[in-house]
């Protein structure tokens, strides 16, 4: 496994850990603040306004009002500051204050219910409890990955692309149609696999239909819109997948025995993923520009990338089925590193 996809798996097996333990913590000390904060016992007194401040929230433009009042206890007189009012208290009227009976200057203008406390507590707890779980089921899931598909990590594929019965193929979008979809070419413009969409759908599953132009077979798919997990924006930690036949689309191509290293440095600036299948050697992908065709590349002298949507291969199977499902996945879920 390279070293980009072994800071992948990190980054998104421990994302739950990251984002759920720091925010329930964040809940239990909120909790215990209102906690120590606890307002059920502040007696009631009536106050009187000695000034009134109007502003302007910047948030929702409303007006608030912050007001100065005085409220005597036992003889002695407290000044207080209430802020953020909505109502708009008029100077020398009455004002309902809430005292510590055991510190009268600490002072309040509304009760906190004694459970939201113990609530928000709770709360938190249960938010880090899931984020050590969803960590730790990550792992397990990454663990049992490995012994069920090896990986091919000692399969070197230097000169792979060279080898004997290896073949170069080409996998392009095909947006000139009344399907656009996908196809794979050999290197003379021989469509040998195609993935069309037969129907679009804004929700749920859009149907494709999959063609194999070396067999003569024909299957439609339902292919669902790529979904993305992420709980923050840092690197290598977004999971984006969809939906095939009603599976996550990596789960289905992990039970076909594939695994993918990626490279993300050693052609830049394009992208390269080395393909296992049953831990030998499956299949060398390079992305691509729009001029997949090296030809056409030359021709144009376009050497920048176009994103996700080219790709020349190097296999010596002829499994064009399981080739364009991989390589249709990294492109419908632009994923740039992938295991």
């Amino acid at each position: 496994m390279s070293v980009e996809n072994k800071v992948a798996r990190v980054m998104r097996n421990s994302g739950p850990a990251r984002f759920f333990v720091p925010a329930g913590i964040v809940l239990i000390l909120f909790g215990i603040l209102l906690f120590a904060f606890n307002t059920n016992n502040y007696i009631e007194t009536s106050g009187l306004v000695l000034e009134v401040t109007e502003s302007v929230n910047t948030e929702d433009r409303s007006t608030q009002y912050d007001v100065k009042v005085s409220y005597t206890v036992d003889g002695k007189t407290y000044i207080g500051d209430f802020s953020g009012l909505s109502h708009q208290y008029q100077v020398g009227e009455a004002f309902t204050v809430l005292y510590d009976p055991a510190s009268p200057n600490k002072a309040t203008n509304s009760k906190t219910p004694s459970f939201v406390g113990p609530i928000v507590i709770g709360v938190g707890v249960l938010v880090v409890i899931y984020g050590i779980y969803a960590t730790v089921k990550a792992f397990k899931k990454s663990k049992a990955l490995d012994r069920g598909v090896p990986a091919g990590a000692d399969v070197n594929f230097d000169g792979f692309k060279t080898a004997p019965d290896v073949t170069e193929y080409y996998f392009r979008f095909d947006g000139h149609s009344l399907k656009p979809g996908y196809l794979i070419e050999d290197a003379g413009r021989n469509i040998l696999f195609e993935g069309k969409m037969a129907k679009q759908a804004l929700v749920g599953a859009r149907s494709f239909e999959f063609v194999n132009h070396v067999t003569g077979s024909t299957a439609e798919h339902a292919v669902g819109h790529t979904m993305t997990q992420t709980y923050n924006d840092e690197t290598f930690f977004a999971k984006s997948w969809f939906k095939f036949d009603g599976k996550n689309v990596w789960d289905v191509i992990h039970e076909k025995g594939i695994r993918i290293s990626t490279d993300l440095h050693s052609k830049f600036p394009y992208c390269i993923y080395d393909v296992t299948q049953n831990g030998a050697a499956f299949a060398r992908i390079e992305s691509s520009s729009i001029y997949v065709h090296e030809d056409e590349e030359a021709e144009h002298k376009l050497i920048v990338p176009t994103g996700n949507m080219y790709y020349r291969f190097w296999t010596d199977s002829k499994d064009f089925e399981s080739l364009f499902l991989t390589i249709f996945a990294i492109s419908e879920t632009e994923q740039t590193v992938v295991e």
